[in-house]
């Protein structure tokens, strides 16, 4: 494999994917093994989960075909692959809360690496998109964790949904996920789970995990309620959550008397280019609805209109002060919300990631093993993104994300490499054929070298 350009060698190589994939590897040791003499350790198996996922292969079969291949060893580290059923077997049991760890590690090497200083939002805080996703349902396969829908067919679907946590700005594509919490039904419970309940647990372990960083959190208005925002207040994080005025009309009826009364402030500004021009408007103090008039909030309404006269508003509540200097900043980091559904869900949907794929749904914890394996690898991702030159260069050279995926499986099958690094540089500055020799020799040895 070719040596790239030194210049990008000097940024950050502790953020670099082969760093990163050692730092999750040597947390993945220090879990406890509950097993007696286990053929394949939890490690090892954990590590192929997050291989599988950051080779986005479609199926845990075709990673299967990777199971004697050194470069899945040395890439990742592995001592042993388990085949696919025992890989599900042994994930089946893990709790998935032993994977949150790894979503820190990682980010405290962003914050080491200074990588997240650009990201602070306002007042010295980090913006973070909530939402919940479903990725799994089905008619027929389920386990004691699954969430269940009865249709008025009488048919019974059975589905797994998460709540995703992103670091986010309205300035950078990239998103830094956070770990994520499962919304499932729990042990000895009858009634399924929920994303008022997800939040509340996702509160308290963040802030248990962050306990020192300030965020602002951003929602989508079906969680505007009173419970959520005293959560938030207790969990000291600012927020700033949509609200539309068919679901808090007591809030909306104060807003309205304050703007009869001429108590409402506003900012206009108009573009002369194009004839559009945007307002918004804001009022401290109000009370979030008629049954708990002790939480109070602020509310800006954000107005654009286009220079043929069609209007498009926007409506949200948040604890910070508003004032003519910042509505135009809190207004930005409530539509930054939609990061979470465009730059993190749409990309696990339909950018080669295979979201809502069935790699296997276990008895126990498999669905959500898998799918925050998925998610760490995302990370990982997102961070080589961000920070990693070889990577972005190797992006821009395939064009897609989709195109950049399968190049990275065709050297990873095709070319003996020991780093990823060596596989990003290949992609982005060219590789050679091995030679007739080069092929005998690494055969002999016992590694598959794939030359279609």
């Amino acid at each position: 494999m070719p040596q790239a350009d030194p210049t990008l060698r000097r940024q950050r190589r502790h953020l670099h994917f082969d760093a990163l994939v050692g730092l999750v590897r040597q947390r993945f040791e220090g879990l406890p093994e509950p097993r007696r003499d286990p053929d394949f350790s939890l490690a090892d198996t954990l590590m192929a989960g997050l291989a599988l996922f950051s080779l986005k292969d479609p199926s845990l079969l075709a990673f299967m075909h990777r199971a004697v291949d050194h470069n899945l060893r040395r890439v990742f580290g592995l001592q042993a692959v388990p085949s696919d059923t025992q890989m599900r077997t042994i994930l089946d049991d893990v709790d998935p809360d032993r994977l949150r760890p790894a979503f820190r590690d990682v980010f405290r090497q962003l914050q080491r690496g200074k990588v997240l200083e650009p990201y602070v939002f306002l007042e010295g805080c980090y913006l973070v998109a909530l939402d919940g996703v479903e990725y799994f349902r089905s008619k027929k396969v389920h386990c004691d964790h699954c969430l269940s829908c009865q249709h008025q067919t009488g048919d019974v679907s059975y589905y797994h949904q998460m709540l995703a946590a992103v670091l986010v700005h309205p300035d950078f594509p990239e998103v830094i996920p956070l770990a994520p919490e499962p919304i499932q039904r729990r042990d000895g419970q009858d009634k399924d789970d929920c994303e008022r309940n997800a939040a509340r647990r996702w509160l308290r372990r963040f802030r248990k995990d962050h306990p020192h960083l300030p965020i602002i959190v951003t929602e989508d208005a079906l969680i505007s309620h009173a419970p959520h925002l005293r959560d938030l207040r207790d969990n000291h994080i600012h927020f700033i959550l949509g609200v539309k005025e068919g679901d808090h009309q007591h809030l909306f009826e104060q807003y309205q008397r304050r703007l009869e009364a001429g108590q409402v402030e506003a900012v206009h500004e108009e573009d002369a280019s194009s004839g559009a021009s945007r307002s918004w408007r804001f009022v401290n103090g109000v009370g979030i609805n008629e049954s708990n008039q002790e939480v109070i909030v602020n509310l800006l309404v954000s107005i654009e209109a286009d220079a043929g006269g069609e209007t498009h508003s926007w409506a949200w509540v948040t604890d910070l002060t508003l004032a003519a200097d910042n509505v135009r900043q809190v207004a930005r980091g409530g539509r930054t919300r939609w990061r979470i559904e465009n730059e993190t869900f749409n990309t696990l949907k339909n950018q080669g990631y295979h979201f809502e794929h069935n790699y296997g749904h276990g008895y126990k914890h498999l669905a959500v093993v898998f799918a925050s394996l998925m998610m760490l690898a995302f990370l990982i991702d997102q961070v080589q993104q961000a920070c990693n030159p070889r990577f972005q260069e190797a992006w821009r050279k395939e064009g897609s994300k989709c195109a950049l995926w399968e190049a990275v499986r065709h050297l990873f099958a095709s070319f003996e490499v020991s780093s990823m690094a060596e596989i990003y540089e290949g992609i982005a500055f060219g590789y050679r054929r091995p030679t007739l020799k080069a092929l005998i020799e690494p055969a002999a040895a016992g590694i598959r070298i794939d030359t279609s």
